[in-house]
């Protein structure tokens, strides 16, 4: 069964080990999250539950939303996902969901969104080479060779200039160093995608050993 929480990116640091290691870690701020909604294979087809993160102002919310979050008796959320495969019996509508429900030495899957890097070359976004920037050359930064002759075409996953960034990833098996319940603190070995203040997913990891 797996558990997860919604928090926000802080940024990072880094702290010492008992050994003495220097450990790199990102800060993650996981206020209480309150499960919205328990859904079951009867009802929905699958289970899973719904949390809400950080409380959004009245003004903003519209009259489904508050009618929804009221089951819960709590405040309209900015933020709600979704946590599959979930143990449902440990769960009640309305339930705070705390950043305890982890523990250090924990391995999570951390989900954001990426940083936008805007329109790229090939160079920045697929890291290929570039060719000799002597006069002479007329290749320097372009990507290359489009493809064979025949067929008269290019072939798609051709590696070329676009978008770079903004995407959902997920970065698997990243340990959680220490687990400040006091500040709702979560500080997660190595970095996590996204930029400072951004939300992040942290769930307890599918691939760990």
């Amino acid at each position: 069964m797996t558990k997860g929480i919604l928090g926000r990116k802080i940024g990072m640091t880094q702290v010492f080990a008992e050994n003495g290691d220097l450990i790199p870690v990102t800060v993650v701020e996981a206020t209480p999250n309150v499960v919205l909604q328990k859904k079951s294979v009867d009802t929905d087809g699958y289970e899973a539950i719904q949390i809400g993160f950080e409380d959004k102002r009245e003004k903003l919310s519209n009259k489904p939303e508050k009618g929804h979050v009221a089951k819960a008796s709590t405040a309209p959320k900015r933020f709600i996902r979704e946590i599959r495969d979930v143990n449902l019996a440990e769960y009640e509508v309305g339930q705070e969901v705390k950043v305890e429900i982890f523990a250090e030495g924990d391995v999570v899957d951390v989900t954001g969104v990426t940083k936008g890097k805007g329109f790229q070359g090939v160079i920045k976004r697929h890291g290929q080479s570039r060719g000799p920037m002597a006069h002479g050359s007329r290749y320097h930064r372009r990507p290359g060779s489009m493809g064979p002759v025949a067929p008269n075409r290019v072939f798609k996953q051709k590696k070329l200039p676009g978008q770079m960034g903004g995407g959902v990833v997920t970065i698997q098996n990243l340990e959680i160093v220490k687990v400040d319940v006091e500040r709702n603190l979560l500080l997660i070995k190595g970095n996590v995608p996204g930029s400072r203040k951004a939300l992040v997913t942290v769930k307890a990891a599918i691939k760990a050993n």
